[in-house]
Parts: C-alpha cells; structure tokens; sequence
C-alpha cells in the first residue's frame, strides 16, 4: 500500500517559523561580517575591505613615549611583543598574554589599554605611553616612588601594569579615595598579594602630587 503523501502548507505571511528565523538570524550574521571583515577604524580612518595585510611584514609607525618609532613586522604582531622584542622596552610584561591579568597595560591615546590584545597594526600613529615613558628627565613619576617606598611589588610581572592603572586614575582624580583605587585597580592580578601595598602607594603618590 502506498503511503499518503502528507501536503505541506507554505508559512503565512507574517507567521513565525523555525527555519525562517535560523535563515534570517544567518543572513544577519553573514551580513555583519561581511560588512565588517577588513576594515580596520583607526582615529576615524576606514580602510578598503581589498586593503589585506600579510603574510609578508609591514612598515608601520608609531608614538611610543612621546618618540615616532617605525617598525617592519608581521600583521599577526600584538603591541606587547612590538613593545618588548622590536623595540627592547621590556617594562611591560606579559602575564596570561589573554587580556584577563592587565599586567601589559599601557596607555594608547592617554587610555589603558591591554597591549597583549591589541595588534600593533591597529595602533598606526597613535600615542603610546609605557612604563618606561611615565619618567621625565631621569626622574620617577611619583607613584613609581612610591611603589618603591611601600614595597607594593614582589614578583614584578604586575608591577608595571598596575602602576600603569594607578597612574591614569591620578591623572583624572588628584585626590582619590580607597574605593577609587580600587576601582581602577580591579583588573590588575597580583599573585603575590600585594594589593595593600599598592593601594597604600597609592593614595601617598596622590597626596605628594
């Protein structure tokens, strides 16, 4: 005997159905990436979606600690090891090189900003600040100072991550409170536990300053 065939009605305009929202959801995504593979914004700049970089390396400049560098490297570079391999400036470390640790924090346009996530082709001419740029003329920054007179660093991989955090906090806030720092402070992992040290570093660096 021959089985019946089942008839299929087509879905009513305006109906929801299953395979019309996983189609629909698809098309969305598809058209997300298309529209945002390969163009990279920089300081309001797009470039063309046909602008490729790589394999080969590319010459890029960029500001680090008030100096225009240029650099020959691979598109896959991350700012941290631009930082640290191409220009030897090797105060910023790199923790968990996953941005969850905050120790290669340094500035990128006065913001801070975790280098190990960031590629060194997106910075382009932007200013970069590290630790190394928060002297003047031979002298510490305060906080460095006073990181030195507190004993808030042991291991010293999140040294200059967390005085990278600090720092910007005194710089928008002369006169913080605990809660303040630790606000700024909260992404920046310290395994040897000095945390109390640094906030105490902290709030002297900003009654100094």
């Amino acid at each position: 005997m021959k089985q019946k065939e089942k008839k299929t009605t087509p879905p009513q305009k305006g109906t929801f159905s299953r395979r019309g929202f996983l189609k629909g959801a698809g098309l969305t995504a598809a058209g997300t990436v298309i529209a945002s593979s390969g163009v990279m914004t920089l300081k309001g700049q797009q470039f063309p979606p046909d602008k490729t970089l790589g394999p080969d390396v590319v010459n890029i400049r960029m500001k680090v600690n008030g100096k225009a560098r240029q650099l020959s490297i691979e598109p896959r570079t991350t700012l941290a090891d631009a930082l640290r391999i191409e220009l030897q400036l090797t105060g910023t470390k790199i923790g968990c090189d996953r941005g969850s640790c905050s120790a290669c924090t340094v500035w990128l346009d006065g913001v801070p900003t975790l280098s190990c996530m960031t590629l060194a082709v997106e910075v382009d001419e932007r200013e970069v600040t590290t630790i190394e740029g928060l002297a003047t003329k031979g002298k510490l920054h305060a906080l460095q100072e006073a990181f030195i007179e507190h004993d808030a660093s042991q291991c010293g991989f999140c040294t200059s991550g967390m005085i990278m955090s600090a720092a910007n906090l005194l710089k928008e806030n002369s006169d913080p409170d605990m809660e303040d720092v630790k606000d700024a402070t909260r992404g920046n992992f310290c395994r040897c536990g000095t945390h109390p040290n640094v906030f105490s570093a902290t709030l002297d660096a900003a009654k100094k300053m």
